[in-house]
This record gives structure tokens, C-alpha cells and sequence, in this order.
């Protein structure tokens, strides 16, 4: 991303004590790793879930994920959600986003992390594929967590934001796994890059390269008519991502009629978007508001056009 000249950290941090909730809101104006490990020691909710860890969803040690499953009992299968967690394709782990899976779990909704290799292990292929795999399994195997095949949202935070909307939009990713390509219910994106070239950071330019490749990485570049309904999240002081990433992939949506919601949150910095997901910041941002408002208005122009989804139906369309 041009815009992110900070470098965002991809190691760990040592641990950090429940005494040190009080500075959330501070260590939200950091980088989205750091914020993450940060969260995920501090009691993300108050209720009950079950959190099903390391599942494998492909070969090798970084093809796993979590799944977070409410406890509360349904009579009807779940929505269900995937999320990819930040950290400029570089860094990051899924044991320090807990706190993004035990909300959305709370509120009603399957969620699964997966972890994913990065860069320089791999470049954007190599993630992406990764990704595919990802949101394959979780649409093939909802129904073992009692979640609905037909009901699943792609989500993420900064570059998690970007792969889960490059995946929704470019389906080559999702036609190369082999099994069909599902039909998404919708994205929710927080804090993404979208559309970020020209490319000025030597790393970047290496992932996404060569020269020729770089509007591959550009989820802009494949917006299409029948793309899935999106809300897209934006801090206005964001330092790492531009806020026209937003708005300009939502004007690209609107200009085929796809749906889209645009939210753009002031006095808002790149991390508070995810960091309003946990407890300690919960109230300083309404991101877990408007995520729920997307989530049910799909769900209410969903049940108008089509019967209600049999249990464990996955939505997968032969890839063409």
C-alpha cells in the first residue's frame, strides 16, 4: 500500500496482563498485531461459546483455523462467517483475534479464523490459495458446527479485508481449489486496501510483483455485476490505508449495482475498527453495530427472494 509507510510488526509480544485493559484504546493507534495480542488477553465476552482450535483445512502448519460456536441453542442453521485477521500479509496468527471470534460467536453467528502462510514465505498467490482453501472447507464442512452452507460472509481487518474481498470478487482463487465456487452471502470488510496502487514499498512490490502483475492484487479491478453484497468499514484517521480504498471500491459496487454499505467512522484510526470488536473499546466505535445491521438486512432480502436453506446445503456452482 502506498499510504502504509509504517511497517506494521509481524512478531510477538510478551504477555500482557488483564490489568492492562485500560490501555486499549491507546494501543489502538498501534499496528493491527500488537492490537491483537494485545485483545486476545483480555475476556472478549461475557457469555458462552465452544472454540473448536486448529483444524486443519488443507496440508502443511499453517492451513488451520478455529471455529467459535455459540452455545446457545438454534432450530434453524447459523450464519456463518470467515474472517482473516491484519498484519500487511506479513504477520499475524489467529490465537491473537480471539476476541473477533468469541463476539461474533456471542452474538448468534459460526465464526472461523484461519491462519494462512505470508509473505516471504509465499506471495500473493500463494496466500490467496490458501484463502480459497479456507472458505471452501468452511462452506463444505458448516453443517458439522450447525452453521448453513448457503449463509456464509467472507470478513476481515486490514490486508485480512483485502484477501476477503480479492477472494469474493477475482474467483479464479476459488475455481483452482477444484470443488465448485461458492456463492457468498456477502463481505464485511474493516479498514481495507482495495484499491492502493501505485505500488512505492519494496516489499510490496515483490509480493504482488512482477510489474505486470500488480492489478491482480487490486480488488477494484474485479468488481463485477452479481459480486456479493458488501459493507466496507473506513477510519477517517487512518494513517496506514487510505480512506478512498473504500470509497472508491464502494463507487465501483454502486456503478454495477452491487450493495453496498459505506461506513466511515471520524476520529477513527486504522486499528479501532477491529479493536471495537473486544470488550475494552466496545463502545468507542460502532463497528459491532453495523456489522450486525448488514448481517440482518441480508438475512431479510435473502428469506424475501428464497425458501429458507436446508441444514448443511453447501452453495457451491461448478467452476467454470
Amino acid at each position: 500500500m502506498r499510504e502504509a509507510k509504517s511497517r506494521m510488526p509481524a512478531g510477538r509480544s510478551g504477555a500482557v496482563t488483564r490489568r492492562a485493559a485500560l490501555s486499549l484504546m491507546a494501543l489502538a493507534t498501534t499496528a493491527c498485531t500488537k492490537l491483537a495480542l494485545f485483545a486476545a488477553n483480555v475476556p472478549a465476552t461475557f457469555g458462552s461459546y465452544k472454540r473448536h482450535a486448529d483444524i486443519a483445512y488443507g496440508s502443511g502448519p499453517h492451513r488451520t483455523l478455529d471455529v467459535y460456536v455459540p452455545d446457545t441453542p438454534s432450530s434453524v442453521p447459523r450464519p456463518l462467517i470467515v474472517f482473516w485477521y491484519g498484519g500487511r500479509w506479513e504477520g499475524g496468527d489467529k490465537d491473537e483475534y480471539k476476541f473477533v471470534g468469541a463476539t461474533l460467536a456471542e452474538q448468534g453467528y459460526v465464526v472461523m479464523l484461519p491462519n494462512y502462510r505470508h509473505y516471504p514465505e509465499v506471495k500473493l498467490a500463494g496466500f490467496m490459495e490458501d484463502a480459497a482453501q479456507a472458505a471452501v472447507w468452511a462452506v463444505e464442512h458448516a453443517a458439522e458446527y450447525g452453521a448453513d452452507g448457503r449463509r456464509v460472509y467472507l470478513s476481515g481487518h486490514s490486508s485480512g479485508a483485502h484477501i476477503a474481498a480479492l477472494l469474493a470478487l477475482d474467483t479464479r482463487y476459488l475455481a483452482a481449489v477444484g470443488r465448485g465456487v461458492p456463492v457468498f452471502a456477502g463481505v464485511m470488510g474493516l479498514s481495507g486496501p482495495y484499491d492502493f496502487l501505485p505500488l512505492t514499498d519494496d516489499d510490496l512490490k515483490d509480493m504482488f510483483g512482477p510489474p505486470d502483475n500488480f492489478p491482480n492484487s487490486q480488488p477494484i479491478h474485479f468488481v463485477h455485476r452479481g459480486a456479493p453484497p458488501m459493507l466496507l468499514i473506513q477510519g477517517l484517521e487512518d494513517s496506514l490505508v487510505a480512506t478512498k480504498n473504500s470509497v472508491n471500491l464502494a463507487a465501483a459496487l454502486r456503478a454495477v449495482d452491487v450493495p453496498v454499505v459505506l461506513k466511515l467512522y471520524p476520529k477513527c484510526s486504522h486499528a479501532d475498527t477491529v479493536a471495537a470488536l473486544s470488550v475494552p473499546a466496545r463502545g468507542r466505535e460502532p463497528t459491532l453495530k453495523d456489522m450486525l445491521a448488514f448481517l440482518k438486512s441480508r438475512a431479510a432480502d435473502a428469506a424475501a427472494a428464497d425458501p429458507p436453506a436446508a441444514a448443511g446445503v453447501a452453495s457451491l456452482r461448478p467452476s467454470s
